[in-house]
């Protein structure tokens, strides 16, 4: 017997709801996590230095690379890096997860929250959300190897989402390393200069003389945003690009030093 009207629609009614209690209670992932794989599938058996490593974020995986100090060591950096690319980028990011280690910091560079490669700069403010989960996760992998002091070392708009991140959660981490960090975003509620006006744990604000003019030309609103913070400075490497191109080790030198204080 065919159902009545009625019972057809009761039919039709039933996967309606469940799909909407779906999408309700289903986390929307702006992410590419195809390329999140892809970047891992490449990256991965080329890391000469330290160990991949799984951060259990909202119940998958994320991909990072966890380097121990040489010597035993209670001191942690999480290293974030820029836009659409991979915790072993050759440009800063690797650099600073390898080189740390030798100066008594366990390094876990993860994967950040990433976009298509045709993706605008402005995009990104989509996956700002998704930020948070991923960098507690590090907190919480460094905090189970024994590891009290936690500090943020981010390059580019990987310094930007660290900012909005430290602005607006509780976190663990002592300190940030911002290198070539702007203030450009329009919505202001991702805006570095903004973010920082929250922020009263030590910041070192680094970049180069020949940065991008997104960094350069937001400096003093940076500045001004962190004016109720002492303990926000700000240093400029000569001769520097935003990828501190034949740098690298005044790079390194300069976050060694400013990490003394830990």
């Amino acid at each position: 017997m065919s159902p009545t009207p009625s019972g057809r629609k009761a039919m039709i009614s039933k996967p309606i709801v469940w799909m909407a209690l779906l999408a309700l209670t289903t986390p929307l992932l702006a992410s590419d996590l195809e390329k999140e794989e892809r970047w891992r599938e490449q990256v991965e058996d080329s890391i000469m230095d330290g160990e991949s490593v799984d951060l259990v974020v909202e119940g998958r995986n994320v991909f990072a690379i966890y380097t121990e100090a040489e010597e035993g060591s209670d001191k942690g950096l999480i290293v974030v890096h820029g836009t659409g690319i991979h915790p072993n980028w050759q440009q800063v990011v690797q650099p600073i997860r390898v080189e740390m280690a030798g100066y008594g910091w366990n390094t876990l560079a993860l994967q950040m929250p990433i976009l298509h490669n045709e993706a605008e700069y402005e995009e990104y403010v989509a996956l700002y959300p998704e930020v948070p989960p991923r960098l507690r996760a590090a907190e919480a992998f460094l905090k189970e190897k024994g590891i009290q002091t936690i500090v943020i070392a981010a390059h580019s708009q990987g310094a930007t989402m660290a900012s909005y991140y430290l602005s607006r959660h509780a976190s663990d981490a002592k300190g940030l390393i911002a290198i070539g960090m702007g203030a450009t975003q329009k919505d202001s509620h991702v805006n570095s200069a903004e973010s920082l006006k929250q922020i009263t744990i030590p910041v070192l604000d680094l970049y180069g003389d020949d940065d991008l003019p997104g960094v350069l030309e937001t400096a003093e609103a940076r500045k001004a945003g962190a004016a109720h913070n002492t303990r926000y400075s700000q240093q400029v490497i000569e001769g520097a690009n935003h990828f501190f191109d034949g740098v690298d080790d005044e790079l390194i030198n300069a976050v060694v030093d400013w990490a003394q204080q830990f």
